[in-house]
């Protein structure tokens, strides 16, 4: 017999398996999904011109697809039984939304938004500049810049890859998971390059290609 917690336990394979079941560590995965949409419409405001992206969403009473009930079946393959004596599987995950609503992410958001369409569009029509991949932009072509403005669009090129790298690292710790802002940027330099418009140019394998 043993002392636990005040308590006396029999020392036995089956009661020290619960113990040890007892500290477990939930694993929480990096939501891919919530991420690209959270990335999307974050992109999407920056370079959109000013246009709301819209959710459509079906009327309410019909005209929608209907949602059909489905029947509800009790799964037994991988089956946890210490959830019955409440404890916890090591393998439990959890999905966080990927939230971009805070005021430091709006903000920088809002600088973004004001940079593009006041001096990067440009750039980006004329080919000067394009997305890198690493979620970044950069100078491509000077040549397509006269002189006189060659010094601004890089101290505005510096700007935003500023705003970049600190949005990148304010979603992951917004989110409590700063070690995801690795991820996260992966996730943000494939959307803007998805969300480039038609003759924009981006990086791919080391080379440049137009959209």
């Amino acid at each position: 017999m043993k002392q636990w917690m005040g308590l006396t336990v029999a020392s036995t394979p089956v009661v020290s398996t619960l113990l040890l079941s007892a500290c477990v560590t939930i694993n929480v995965y990096f939501p891919a999904a919530e991420a690209k949409e959270a990335a999307r419409q974050f992109v999407e405001k920056v370079i959109s011109e000013g246009d709301k992206v819209q959710i459509k969403e079906a009327p309410a009473g019909g005209g929608g697809m209907a949602l059909q009930a489905r029947p509800v079946r009790m799964q037994l393959d991988g089956f946890d039984p210490w959830v019955l004596l409440g404890i916890g599987s090591a393998q439990a995950q959890a999905a966080p939304d990927i939230s971009i609503k805070t005021p430091a992410i709006q903000a920088i958001q809002s600088r973004m938004e004001a940079r593009f369409n006041g001096s990067l569009r440009g750039g980006f029509d004329s080919g000067a500049l394009g997305f890198t991949s690493d979620g970044l932009i950069s100078v491509r072509d000077a040549a397509k810049v006269e002189l006189k403005d060659r010094v601004a669009l890089n101290s505005a090129v510096a700007d935003d890859n500023r705003d970049r790298k600190a949005v990148y690292r304010e979603v992951a710790v917004a989110n409590g998971h700063p070690e995801w802002e690795e991820q996260i940027r992966g996730v943000f330099a494939k959307q803007w390059i998805a969300s480039a418009k038609a003759g924009w140019w981006y990086q791919a394998g080391g080379a440049w290609k137009q959209k």
